[in-house]
């Protein structure tokens, strides 16, 4: 059930507040807001290192002396954690692997900060989501 409430606020950060709405598409300020702390809902559990799901994004050249072989090595050191991987060939010398993650927010982290860091990897980027129990 949805409630209303009033909320006051600055002219200059209303029209800020407008700007993001405008920019990401949103139909109506109380979409945005519940999607801001639904944002937010989901970053509390990533700080309390609660359990999470996450998805790793990897460009990479496959070219590059046994980086293939680390990436997998690593996934599969963490198989319990990952739900599904996606590799994807992008040109002649570029990989996308894209990673779906289970797990606690530390653990996570931690694997998405270890392939993202490995020599060779052009790109990384850890997307944090949640369980999603909370959410609805």
């Amino acid at each position: 059930m949805l409630k209303r409430f009033t909320i006051a606020m600055e002219q200059n950060l209303l029209d800020d507040f407008d700007a993001f709405m405008e920019a990401h598409h949103y139909q109506n300020r109380s979409e945005a807001i519940r999607d801001l702390i639904r944002q937010r809902a989901v970053e509390k559990e990533w700080d309390a290192n609660k359990p999470v799901m996450g998805v790793i994004s990897l460009v990479y050249d496959h070219h590059r002396h046994q980086l293939q072989e680390k990436i997998t090595e690593l996934q599969h050191d963490h198989h319990h954690q990952i739900v599904s991987t996606t590799h994807v060939h992008m040109d002649h010398h570029n990989c996308l692997e894209v990673i779906i993650i289970r797990g606690l927010a530390a653990e996570v982290r931690s694997l998405a900060d270890n392939l993202i860091a490995l020599r060779g990897v052009r790109y990384g980027k850890l997307a944090m989501s949640s369980t999603g129990e909370h959410l609805h």
